[in-house]
């Protein structure tokens, strides 16, 4: 784990104890990022306050070095959809931002958005894993326990109907019933046409 930051003075911020590489640069400078292990991450958080800087550090972990999870911070909305389209994950404002960039980074892990004051029905976003591309999503539903209410792709959501094939990058908006939550992680991570 590393954090690159053109600002020293900001590795300040971390914690004490933190273990991960300090390493000084702007993060769309193929040396520092490489300095920074780009070639061996799982992901890749681009978080300044500049949405070109963001974007063009997104893109070169993506297109250049194959970085498989990776997030912009862009502030601007009507920019924030066009990149979405384009296949870079896009977050905004900071509570928010903290919540998508975890989200992205680790896609296994099911976050709760909202729950019912009784704790019966937990509706949660997840990105679509590798396994369930091309496979209808209607599939991912078990009657009373898990529903799937809509999907967001490229920048736009959608009620999900029947016949919706799920795509990479999809994000899944979930009902989850009381107590199946671990059924659920487990279909998402056993894929199509495992047994529950």
């Amino acid at each position: 784990m590393a954090v690159l930051d053109k600002q020293v003075s900001a590795f300040r911020r971390l914690p004490e104890d933190w273990a991960g590489q300090r390493v000084p640069g702007v993060g769309f400078d193929r040396d520092a990022l490489e300095a920074a292990g780009v070639r061996e991450a799982g992901a890749l958080a681009a978080v300044t306050n500049g949405d070109n800087s963001n974007i063009v550090t997104a893109r070169i972990a993506r297109e250049t070095y194959e970085v498989p999870a990776v997030v912009a911070r862009i502030y601007d909305p009507r920019r924030a959809e066009i990149f979405q389209r384009l296949g870079i994950h896009t977050v905004a404002t900071v509570t928010w931002t903290t919540k998508q960039v975890l989200r992205r980074i680790f896609p296994d892990r099911s976050a709760d958005d909202w729950s019912d004051p009784g704790d019966q029905v937990h509706l949660v976003e997840r990105v679509l894993p590798d396994a369930w591309a091309g496979v209808r999503l209607a599939d991912i539903e078990r009657p009373r326990e898990i529903r799937l209410v809509a999907v967001s792709r490229a920048g736009a959501t959608q009620v999900a109907g029947p016949g919706l094939i799920g795509q990479e990058g999809d994000v899944l908006h979930i009902a989850i019933g009381k107590g199946s939550a671990e059924m659920f992680e487990k279909l998402m991570s056993a894929g199509p046409g495992a047994p529950t």
